[in-house]
């Protein structure tokens, strides 16, 4: 073993571990939506698609309808025309495939993957999080989080910290700088220990621009860490605070005079309370301190 990845299995907590995953689970190089529910998978999977739908129709235009075999070809029966059939069909398969989005097994329960094609998950997101906010309009029942999924890599030390060196450049790298915090969570997973992975990515935004700075009560940006099982999902988000950690029940919720605490705190207590506790999985969720 390179004694560069032993600097980075010490700096990440993580051990080696070599598996192959089904084009149907949640897999390295995805991009989509991480989406937490109460308790109903299957109705949170209705609420995710229409509302990923409505607001991708607004930002880019109604998703153009695949093709399908003619009516000849249907009529057909000879040798030539089923072989055709047969290759649309196949063509059929693959681009239903590529679809907008798509769902995937998460490999957590009541957690949901929707993958996404053609379409910015962190610009969507951001942007029904900004309209319910503005609008205090509730338009789910079960879904709770709806966080963005830049990018995936395998979580593990030296492959987290390969695919982070170069992902998290288009916001921290000289002469880009921010103010950010870090957010963890692990779900089905025990071998990615939390303070090494936040001690070891708050030294990679480090090295990019020693301007960079932590702040846990206003950041401009706020690195977002979930691991699942042996994948690392990754999104640099703005207004977390602000959009209730991305809560889309809170962020709906009118404002009131009741709380004399902080804003994150009071979100922290209303979480537990709308049922982030009835995820199922162990999870741990941290801040850089």
């Amino acid at each position: 073993m390179s004694d560069t990845r032993k600097r980075a299995r010490k700096r990440f907590g993580g051990y080696a571990h070599k598996k192959q995953r089904g084009s149907r689970e949640l897999e390295v190089g995805a991009q989509g939506v991480l989406i937490t529910c109460n308790m109903n998978e299957r109705k949170c999977t209705s609420e995710a698609f229409s509302l990923l739908n409505e607001y991708a129709d607004a930002l880019y235009g109604p998703e153009q309808p695949t093709d399908s075999p003619s009516e000849e070809e249907e009529a057909d029966e000879d040798a030539e025309a089923a072989l055709q059939k047969e290759v649309c069909q196949i063509r059929s398969s693959i681009t239903a495939r590529q679809q907008r989005f798509s769902a995937v097994s998460s490999g957590a329960n009541n957690v949901l993957f929707i993958r996404t094609h053609g379409v910015d998950p962190e610009e969507l997101v951001h942007h029904i999080l900004a309209d319910l906010h503005q609008t205090k309009k509730r338009k789910s029942r079960v879904i709770l989080r709806m966080l963005p999924v830049s990018g995936t890599c395998r979580a593990f030390a030296e492959d987290m910290e390969r695919f982070l060196s170069g992902h998290l450049q288009r916001w921290f790298q000289e002469p880009r700088r921010a103010t950010y915090q870090i957010c963890f969570r692990a779900r089905n997973s025990s071998h990615s220990r939390r303070e090494d992975v936040i001690t070891a990515v708050a030294g990679l935004v480090a090295k990019m621009n020693p301007l960079n700075k932590v702040d846990l009560t206003n950041p401009e940006l706020s690195i977002i860490i979930e691991i699942i099982k042996t994948i690392c999902c990754v999104s640099v988000v703005t207004d977390y605070t602000l959009f209730r950690k991305y809560n889309l029940q809170e962020v709906a919720k009118e404002p009131t005079n009741q709380s004399t605490g902080p804003p994150e705190a009071a979100n922290q207590t209303q979480e537990s309370q709308s049922g982030e506790k009835a995820e199922g999985d162990r999870s741990k969720e941290a801040e850089l301190e």
